[in-house]
């Protein structure tokens, strides 16, 4: 019971993950590259959430760690567009730090989370 509580916080905070990254999206210039940056980080920064509820049905140990692995690759697509917008300064620095450090954040508990399905993989 506990573990599966545990499951829905996690997904309950990438939902909230990705209603922040569809805030700061819809704050971006109405530009050539305001608009490509929203559009590619629209579609990595609300990704997670649906891998994770696809992770938490998967079929084998090994299909939950591939995605699992996707929701990771995801994040991690998404800090690199944060760290475009923060370069070229296209929103404030108090609209891009929270979203860095929730990604950063999530990041760590899918490395996490993979490492430690990888250990129990190779168990006999």
């Amino acid at each position: 019971m506990k573990e599966t509580h545990r499951e829905f916080d996690l997904e309950d905070r990438l939902v909230d993950y990705a209603s922040a990254i569809i805030e700061l999206t819809e704050a971006l210039p109405n530009t050539r590259a305001g608009n490509h940056v929203a559009g590619q980080l629209l579609r990595s920064g609300t990704s997670p959430a649906p891998n994770y509820g696809e992770a938490q049905a998967a079929e084998s140990r090994r299909d939950f760690m591939h995605k699992m692995g996707i929701c990771l690759k995801e994040l991690r697509e998404s800090r690199i567009w944060l760290r475009i917008i923060r370069r070229r300064a296209m929103l404030k620095e108090l609209i891009v730090e929270p979203n860095m450090r929730e990604t950063e954040e999530l990041i760590r508990i899918f490395k996490s989370s993979i490492a430690t399905a990888k250990r129990n993989d190779s168990k006999p």
